[in-house]
């Protein structure tokens, strides 16, 4: 557990060797967006994220939930989940308006739940993710504002057949546990960067656009987001943000015959089940943090971390709540 505090500590010393900078901390977005920059022509850059999210206890619209009250209804409850996502990402510059980009996630899902018998069983998943390749085009650059196009396709080499033990046998699991869409997904979006002086900020609109059904006969739903962040400049190796994050996404159309939701008497076995309850939406507020090594052996090496609660919540439930995300980072361009 000390290796993080002595990596710090080692960068922050690389970052004053000589006293000179190249660039800015805040020359990039918090690292919780995606896509938020552009390079020079030419210009490659690599990436690693670390993201985590935990979600406990059941909400209907705005109002939470007991495990009582949602077994009054269900066979099973779901009590927490947690999601742990690494994600590998490549960018490359053709040139000094268009940067393209890669970026292969690797998920790992588990999910507590208790039945109406009080007995508590925990399924898990993992594997690699639903792939993406985004072309960013920039088109307005003027006084220090920058405008670019997010444009490109996730593809479904994430995994949909996702099985696990539970006490109804080994079964398919049911929505949220499954890896990937099992669809190609149109990727549109718009990303407006701004700076003077010490202060930089910016906002990013995204959305997600199922384009047909996947291979049991379902789509997750189509998903909107829409962040703004404004950033401080403290010193040549650091720099702090404040995000706002607002993300809304429709229910499932159609439905995995597979999954099983309602047991012989006709009772509906466990909400994660029921297509017609994960539509929702969220609003969190995030503080980041950047670190930009300026010379020395890190020179270049970017570090980043951003925490977050959600501020609102209104889910078509009972779906699980969330409860905090946290994202680390490494970038470095060449």
């Amino acid at each position: 557990m000390r290796i993080l505090p002595c990596l710090l500590a080692f960068f922050v010393q690389t970052a004053f060797a000589d006293g000179g900078h190249q660039s800015h901390p805040d020359m990039h977005a918090p690292i919780g967006v995606m896509g938020d920059h552009i390079h020079k022509q030419g210009e490659f850059m690599f990436s690693y994220r670390f993201m985590h999210m935990d979600m406990s206890g059941n909400r209907k619209g705005s109002d939470q939930l007991s495990s009582a009250e949602v077994l009054n209804d269900f066979l099973v409850s779901p009590l927490d989940m947690s999601m742990d996502m690494h994600m590998l990402g490549g960018m490359y510059a053709p040139s000094d308006n268009l940067t393209l980009m890669a970026m292969l996630p690797y998920v790992e899902l588990s999910m507590d739940h208790l039945t109406r018998m009080g007995a508590e069983f925990t399924t898990t998943a993992k594997g690699i993710g639903d792939v993406r390749v985004t072309a960013l085009y920039q088109f307005f650059q003027q006084s220090g504002h920058k405008v670019h196009l997010n444009f490109g396709l996730a593809l479904p080499s994430g995994n949909i057949d996702e099985r696990d033990d539970t006490p109804l046998g080994n079964v398919v699991l049911p929505y949220p546990m499954q890896i990937g869409s099992g669809t190609y997904d149109l990727l549109v979006g718009l990303t407006y960067n701004a700076s003077r002086t010490d202060w930089s900020w910016g906002a990013q609109v995204n959305g997600t656009f199922r384009l047909e059904n996947n291979d049991e006969n379902y789509s997750l739903g189509d998903r909107g987001q829409l962040s703004a962040w404004l950033a401080k400049r403290w010193n040549p190796y650091l720099s702090t943000s404040l995000r706002l994050d607002g993300q809304a996404w429709a229910g499932i159309e159609g439905a995995d015959n597979r999954i099983g939701r309602f047991n012989p008497m006709g009772v509906a076995i466990v909400p994660t089940a029921q297509p017609d309850l994960r539509a929702g939406s969220r609003i969190d507020l995030l503080l980041g943090f950047n670190l930009l090594a300026q010379e020395g052996v890190l020179k270049g090496h970017r570090l980043a971390f951003e925490v977050g609660v959600p501020v609102h919540q209104n889910l078509d439930g009972p779906q699980l709540e969330s409860d905090w995300l946290i994202t680390l980072g490494w970038q470095k361009a060449f």
